[in-house]
């Protein structure tokens, strides 16, 4: 419900494939949760027999072991050459895995790095998939060291997200090509539900778009920054996610560039 309007805004035509489906998310007491593993081959079979050609592909949560195996397949199946494929690992938060992640499902999502042109995990996640230990206080060093960890394993071009650093919000972001950058940006309010959501559905599209990561990622960054100071003017509740939808109109004036 995050992603698919964001991409849409972007002109990119989104076509979503269900991993699950959740009345809410799992940081409320109570949700509605119907696992579609058994239904993902039979739902993305329709799509090979229909011709279907994507020109990018975006994973984000998993709910399971099969789960991964499956979007390995549906790479190898719809993947070219030139298809911009983004692994958002949806793992944890805050030097701990999620309620749903166990260290199998850790394992196997590791496996799509090599699949990957961008991933985009946060700190926690980029240490889980590394296998360096949590620590929330990093240096530019040890963010460059991790970012080398997660190439060695295969995986292209690496953005680490939402890293506190010296009083700002940080992505340290290293391309493939070796260019590295942390981008800092100013802290913009309290910390809300489903951010990294918006954060890397932007990365993905503009990734289909032709943006240069660098710009895309500060896109991305202050985009998610004005959505949290908005959605604390308006008393939204952290829980709640933020109020992206109030100024989504910024996207859809989007930068294409021919590949």
């Amino acid at each position: 419900m995050v992603s698919v309007p964001i991409i849409s805004a972007m002109k990119i035509q989104c076509c979503a494939l269900p991993t699950a489906v959740f009345s809410n998310h799992t940081g409320y007491d109570e949700f509605f949760f119907d696992d579609y593993t058994d239904r993902m081959r039979a739902y993305y079979e329709k799509w090979q027999k229909l011709g279907l050609e994507f020109d990018g592909i975006y994973t984000g949560f998993l709910g399971s072991v099969k789960q991964v195996a499956i979007v390995e397949d549906f790479i190898a199946a719809f993947g070219k050459k030139e298809t911009a494929v983004v692994v958002d690992p949806v793992m944890g938060d805050n030097g701990r895995c999620y309620a749903t992640v166990d260290t199998a499902l850790c394992e196997e999502i590791r496996k799509l790095l090599p699949l990957s042109t961008i991933i985009t995990p946060n700190l926690t996640e980029a240490c889980i998939l590394s296998g360096v230990p949590y620590r929330e206080t990093v240096c530019e060093r040890e963010l460059s060291e991790l970012a080398d960890r997660l190439q060695q394993i295969g995986a292209g071009n690496v953005v680490i997200t939402g890293i506190s650093y010296d009083d700002m919000v940080c992505d340290y972001v290293c391309e493939a090509n070796g260019k590295r950058e942390l981008q800092k940006h100013p802290v913009s309010g309290s910390a809300h539900a489903g951010t990294g959501d918006v954060f890397a559905s932007i990365i993905a599209a503009d990734a289909v778009n032709g943006v240069p990561l660098m710009r895309s990622v500060n896109k991305a960054s202050e985009f998610v920054g004005e959505a949290i100071r908005l959605s604390d003017e308006m008393h939204i509740p952290a829980q709640d996610g933020v109020c992206f939808e109030e100024i989504l109109g910024k996207l859809c004036d989007v930068e294409i560039t021919v590949k």
